[in-house]
């Protein structure tokens, strides 16, 4: 045991041994209590944003067999099914009306009482009633809304101006950094949740869809609530739930802000979307079609169609894989349908497009997509005769009056039509199966067996791996990679 003096006199060599696993200790220590930083509390957090909150309830008249307003499911579409079998037959009397309603959330985007909130939430609705965190309670009138994304604002009337909260950067939000829920959760209103991120970019169905997905709880009822980063600001609407019981598992998808606003944007100024339009067909890249175009990499978005529109007037054409759009770079298809999307109708942007061994810039100004869903790509014109092959596990065959009739094609399509196909050939696995037409062999246009067997003997003696076709199935287009050593 140490006396006074001899912890005394050990003290000095002890401290100077010390010093620096101390140093190294608090070295270590820093990044961790910096990994490990929560907030004490949420509290403070609450009393800065509630009031900007709302409860939703709507109230409609429908059929029993009409859909109503929403419950606070984004895939009720699915039960749909069920919906239809008990509809009556043809020419029956109609069904009972009843009264329908629902909750959800919402939150106030500005002073003068715009609402921002799910467009499942008011869907088919006759009434929608917002309540605040005070207790008051206002009609609400629907503005516009986004089925696309599932969004939908709101407006009401207040003497007084109302308190709200801004958006914030769902760009900036890192995997694993708190967030907090807040709404009216199976009708128990102002209900807070926390947890953290758990990833983002996420896609459910939809083509314009950027969701955060958060372990903080949601459940029905919270949908069309904001998602706040601890700033109080909006990264997110809470939209969805993953969940075989129907209840909250931990986890939830929020439509990111950066959607979001613009989508809110275009609702306030015009009451509905207006997204750019640039009129293509295209598929993803991977390695196997970057080797036959020749790309460096599996990288951009394949133009495999260009119905009449802008890119068609631009001279964008099919097999061009489009690198970047207006300056921002497309790894994917994904990426350029929600680009082309957020840019304002009618501009002029600057396409880059690989085409023929090389980068080109286009030109194109954008139509508007909600005026083009019904746009389909105009049909080939060209001879055919009678010839039959087989190739690479495929046996094809020039198209016939005949064939075109079974087919369904228009009188005038042109291409070699799959007869047959091998179920354990290259081809059938990447989804070719018998009516396929092909319409291009070595990106050339083919119309018989010579022209085919020519560009694949072409693609031998180059060198090459893969070989390009261009496949249509009704009215959809598609480019595949065949291996060429498979024979």
């Amino acid at each position: 045991m140490l006396t006074e003096r001899n912890t005394h006199l050990a003290s000095a060599p002890l401290r100077a041994l010390a010093a620096p696993v101390l140093a190294l200790a608090m070295t270590l220590a820093a990044p961790m209590a910096e990994a490990q930083n929560r907030p004490d509390t949420f509290a403070d957090l609450v009393d800065q944003v509630d009031d900007s909150v709302v409860n939703i309830t709507t109230n409609t008249t429908v059929t029993a067999a009409q859909r109503g307003p929403n419950s606070g499911n984004p895939l009720e579409d699915f039960f749909e099914e069920f919906r239809n079998r008990n509809r009556g037959p043809e020419g029956m009397p109609a069904p009972p009306s009843r009264r329908g309603s629902a909750l959800g959330s919402g939150f106030v985007i500005s002073q003068d009482g715009y609402v921002v909130t799910n467009n499942h939430v008011i869907e088919n609705a006759d009434e929608i009633l917002i309540e605040f965190f005070s207790g008051e309670e206002l009609p609400a009138e629907v503005i516009g809304t986004d089925p696309n994304t599932d969004i939908a604002l709101l407006k009401v009337e207040s003497d007084d101006p109302l308190p709200f909260v801004d958006f914030g950067d769902s760009g900036a939000i890192r995997t694993g950094d708190w967030v907090m829920a807040m709404g009216n959760p199976l009708g128990q209103g102002f209900s807070v949740s926390a947890g953290i991120v758990s990833s983002t970019g996420r896609e459910l169905a939809g083509a314009y869809d950027d969701y955060i997905q958060t372990d903080a709880a949601i459940n029905r009822g919270n949908s069309g609530g904001p998602l706040f980063n601890m700033d109080g600001e909006v990264v997110g609407v809470n939209t969805a739930i993953l969940s075989p019981t129907g209840g909250s598992i931990g986890i939830g998808f929020a439509m990111s802000s950066d959607v979001v606003t613009n989508v809110v944007a275009q609702l306030q100024e015009y009451g509905e979307t207006r997204r750019g339009w640039l009129g293509v067909r295209i598929q993803d890249v991977d390695e196997e079609l970057a080797e036959a175009l020749g790309l460096d990499k599996a990288r951009g978005a394949l133009v495999t169609d260009v119905p009449e529109g802008p890119a068609s007037e631009a001279g964008i054409e099919a097999r061009d894989v489009i690198l970047s759009f207006d300056g921002i770079e497309i790894d994917d298809t994904r990426e350029l349908v929600r680009t082309v999307g957020n840019t304002a109708v009618d501009e002029a942007v600057t396409v880059t497009v690989f085409r023929d061994g090389a980068e080109e810039e286009v030109m194109v100004t954008l139509g508007r997509r909600e005026e083009a869903e019904r746009t389909f790509p105009a049909s080939a014109d060209g001879p055919a005769e009678p010839e039959q092959s087989t190739f690479l596990g495929v046996t094809v065959s020039t198209l016939t009056d005949e064939l075109r009739e079974q087919l369904g094609l228009s009188d005038d399509a042109e291409g070699l039509v799959v007869s047959d196909i091998d179920p354990d050939s290259a081809a059938y696995d990447k989804g070719l199966r018998a009516g396929d037409v092909i319409e291009e062999a070595g990106q050339v246009r083919v119309n018989s067996i010579s022209e085919l067997e020519e560009r694949i003997e072409e693609a031998r003696e180059a060198g090459q791996q893969s070989f390009l076709l261009l496949i249509r199935r009704g009215t959809e287009a598609r480019f595949v990679a065949l291996p060429l050593d498979e024979e």
